[in-house]
């Protein structure tokens, strides 16, 4: 029977977790350079398999920056960011459309209709779930007007849609596309989208899955991962210059869940071998757990890793 020890011992120590989360709502938000690897990928979705047969209702938020990145210098255009979010022309929302519902949406379903999982594909704009208004233009740090172009900032949301797919047992996987109150097509950052659908929904749990370990200490070393830290002080790395590019409009997702209820925030690698599994599942953890108070933590979550961080 030896043989089968450690299987028994993961399991029993999964139990708790599994009877804490059964029928709660996590949120899990990726980004479109995991499906750059299909095999990641399907990696990834099995363990949302075995999460969803574990009972917890699990809605899919995806990114496509790398894809359309790619799409638009195929069309001999280039791509334009500012704080780490894409300025969004006519042509390229038009991209947009094609890489998001189309291409990105298309596979995830793809591979779950090949893993067996009870998939939706949808968009914000279906059901006019998440209507938006065009962004208006704001000011950079050197006063000059940036025009983000067709990107939406979120006016309603109808989570009607995504009850109905929860309560009869499905996993929406949800593109970040939007519509205005006159159908003008608007693309949203994937990560506000989730954190909205996280607070609307009252989710247990927020995940935004990346291509790093989680929030590090210092960018240029894997090793510095930060293991918990509270919102303030990930605001003050902000502001420290210490995070940057696509990390930038995680931490004001992140502030959006917390400031909304939303009680944990995970970012974890979707590179890691059972990464969502593990910080699941276990005290051990694998990314950055992020609270609004770190006394909320409980004492198993604090032990679970020491490097907690502390930002002057």
């Amino acid at each position: 029977m030896s043989k089968y020890n450690n299987t028994i011992s993961a399991l029993n120590n999964a139990a708790p977790y599994i009877k804490l989360y059964k029928d709660k709502i996590f949120i899990i938000k990726i980004g479109g350079e995991l499906l750059r690897d299909i095999s990641s990928a399907r990696k990834l979705l099995k363990q949302i398999a075995t999460i969803h047969q574990f009972g917890i209702k699990v809605i899919l938020v995806h990114g496509g920056g790398p894809q359309l990145t790619e799409m638009i210098e195929k069309s001999g255009q280039v791509s334009e960011f500012n704080n780490g979010r894409r300025v969004t022309d006519q042509s390229t929302i038009s991209l947009a459309v094609m890489v998001l519902n189309g291409e990105v949406n298309t596979k995830l379903l793809a591979i779950s209709v090949e893993l067996g999982i009870p998939a939706i594909g949808i968009s914000g704009i279906d059901g006019g779930m998440i209507v938006t208004k065009k962004r208006e233009k704001i000011k950079d740090e050197t006063g000059d007007l940036i025009d983000y172009g067709y990107v939406g900032d979120i006016s309603s949301v109808n989570m009607d849609i995504l009850n109905t797919q929860l309560d009869a047992g499905y996993i929406p996987i949800i593109s970040s596309l939007t519509a205005n109150a006159d159908g003008v097509i608007l693309n949203v950052n994937a990560d506000t989208i989730a954190a909205t659908i996280a607070y609307e929904l009252s989710a247990e749990k927020l995940i935004l899955m990346t291509s790093v370990p989680g929030i590090l200490m210092d960018t240029n070393d894997k090793t510095s991962l930060i293991s918990y830290i509270n919102h303030d002080s990930l605001k003050k790395m902000k502001s420290n210059g210490k995070l940057t590019d696509g990390m930038l409009p995680k931490v004001d997702a992140i502030g959006l869940a917390l400031d909304n209820g939303v009680s944990r925030v995970h970012i974890i690698s979707s590179n890691s071998e059972d990464s969502l599994l593990t910080e699941i599942f276990t005290n051990h953890g694998t990314g950055t757990l992020i609270v609004k108070d770190l006394t909320n933590l409980t004492t198993k979550e604090q032990l679970g890793e020491s490097n907690e961080a502390t930002v002057g």
